[in-house]
């Protein structure tokens, strides 16, 4: 079965955002295994932070790694779709990675395959997970044939 990671900084803390995620994960498994790893959010001086949690980021990230990131690419949910289905093809798992409310260290940006952002908003950590569950879900329904997408 085909897998996607999601390397997330933080914990989620809102029960409806958890569970709206946790709904989307149960949706999921037709398509494909979901691996979530969360990475510890570091306190303190906010450049310190971002290299203190790229280093524990970086070794996680695969070959087939986007970033999510308000500087990255916006894709349409058909594009988004066909950025999977190149994966599927190729038989690669994808990783996408999810900063902090701080951001991406610029090495986990430059080592990732690619950057994704999904608006010029900017949205919470946490939402922007559940975002991105919602459009893996969205993404696979397109691939499929299934009517969810409209």
């Amino acid at each position: 079965m085909f897998k996607v990671k999601i390397i997330a900084v933080g914990k989620v803390k809102e029960d409806y955002i958890r569970q709206g995620i946790e709904e989307y994960s149960k949706r999921l498994k037709a398509f494909c295994s979901v691996e979530m790893t969360e990475i510890k959010e570091e306190v303190g001086d906010d450049m310190h932070n971002l290299k203190a949690e790229a280093e524990n980021i970086l070794p996680k990230m695969g070959l087939n790694a986007y970033a999510l990131a308000i500087e990255g690419e916006k894709l349409s949910s058909e594009k988004f779709a066909a950025t999977v289905k190149k994966a599927i093809d190729s038989g690669s798992e994808l990783t996408f990675i999810i900063g902090s409310s701080n951001g991406l260290d610029d090495k986990v940006k430059q080592a990732a395959k690619g950057k994704i952002s999904f608006s010029d908003m900017t949205f919470p950590h946490t939402l922007a997970r559940l975002i991105l569950f919602e459009q893996l879900y969205r993404a696979f329904t397109i691939i499929n044939g299934k009517a969810y997408h409209k």
